[in-house]
């Protein structure tokens, strides 16, 4: 993977052409993303009686349409935010529209301090409002939230804190917000589809076709064993699963830095990847085939960060075993991205805005401690939310 030598991109905005585009915004969703946007009028009333404040959204990662579906929920309230987006989206032509679009890049797993800056910079400013994705990336699980990073809070707390020395009054909201998506058409026939299609590629054939839970399970079995004969890692067939993909995470990111002589710093799996894309990304390859074949690990990795064994069985919706599957197909066929199966409403949940004002005094007694509360507190408020349906 050739290095590139802009390293940070910043927010280039050009306002009439956002509003342009937030105007066609629903169209562009239902016609390129097979998606509708829903969200009550309640919701987007919270959203409009905090304009003109300062605001940071938080909002969980389950697909790699997040960012357009959000942008569509601005052009619903009438605002124009700020995104945070992965640098390696900021190439050409697309590139140069996000930063137009008010995006601007961070080096996830570096701690990217050109970005953070940015970001420390927006919110100081009366009316920004900033878009953060605290998971850190896209999780691929309609249902589950996965552990916020601890800066999307941090930064601006230490804003706020910053701000009420002058000024004791002045307001900075961090708003929690839920995403979850919905199949508008029944499935069944492309879940089969889709488990024949992995059948055929692992010459599997199903003991009883009406069972597609069995079938997954089938599926799964094969490539988890796979994976470990991959990696040199053997396991008894009654071993507990989820045992055995933490086991595989583990040793696979350890095989990575282990390549690029990196010590592990125990961070979680899904930062310890983000290193290691950096540094494959900002040095030169020993051979390109290594390079390719180390960066498709870490793509891997990232698919099955969030999986766990139980998602489907706890609740078999149609979106839980897409969800799965598409995972599988991905590994199967080696596919980095999987377009969605169907048309798709993208459903908002909007939790209280939670005006940092309040915690100003908590953070200065104790930083670390009033950072990880409310960071939890945020995540769980977007699970809860996820979890009304």
């Amino acid at each position: 993977m050739a290095p590139e030598t802009t390293l940070f991109f910043p927010p280039q905005p050009k306002p009439l052409l956002i509003r342009l585009v937030q105007s066609v915004s629903y169209l562009a969703l239902q016609k390129l993303y097979r998606c509708g946007l829903v969200v009550s009028d309640d919701d987007v009333a919270k959203l409009r009686a905090i304009d003109g404040a300062r605001v940071v959204y938080v909002c969980n990662h389950p697909t790699m349409e997040d960012g357009m579906v959000l942008f569509g929920l601005a052009a619903r309230a009438g605002q124009l935010w700020h995104y945070i987006v992965a640098r390696e989206s900021f190439k050409g032509l697309q590139g140069r529209f996000l930063q137009w679009m008010n995006c601007y890049s961070i080096r996830r797993g570096l701690g990217d301090r050109a970005s953070i800056a940015q970001t420390l910079s927006l919110l100081k400013q009366p009316h920004a409002q900033v878009v953060i994705f605290p998971e850190g990336g896209c999780s691929y699980q309609n249902d589950t939230v996965m552990p916020f990073r601890s800066g999307a809070i941090q930064m601006p707390l230490q804003v706020i804190a910053q701000l009420t020395k002058k000024m004791p009054d002045v307001d900075l909201y961090v708003v929690p917000i839920s995403l979850k998506y919905r199949y508008t058409e029944p499935m069944t026939a492309v879940i089969a589809a889709t488990l024949q299609g992995l059948e055929q590629e692992l010459g599997l054939v199903p003991a009883d076709p009406d069972d597609f839970y069995q079938r997954l399970l089938a599926i799964a079995a094969i490539i988890i064993t796979r994976i470990e004969t991959e990696f040199g890692l053997t396991s008894a067939p009654e071993q507990d699963w989820n045992d055995r993909i933490k086991r595989l995470r583990h040793h696979v990111i350890a095989q990575c830095e282990q390549q690029l002589n990196l010590e592990s710093n125990g961070a979680p799996i899904r930062e310890r990847v983000y290193r290691v894309q950096a540094l494959l990304e900002s040095e030169e390859p020993k051979t390109v085939a290594e390079d390719d074949a180390l960066y498709w690990t870490t793509v891997r990795l990232l698919n099955f960060d969030a999986i766990y064994d139980g998602y489907v069985a706890a609740d078999p919706t149609p979106e839980r075993f897409l969800d799965t599957l598409m995972r599988l197909e991905r590994e199967v066929y080696q596919i980095e991205h999987i377009q969605p199966k169907a048309h798709r409403q993208a459903i908002f949940r909007v939790g209280t805005p939670i005006n940092l004002k309040d915690y100003v005094q908590d953070f200065r007694r104790d930083k670390a401690g009033t950072v990880n509360r409310l960071t939890e507190q945020l995540r769980a408020t977007v699970q809860e939310n996820l979890d009304v349906g």
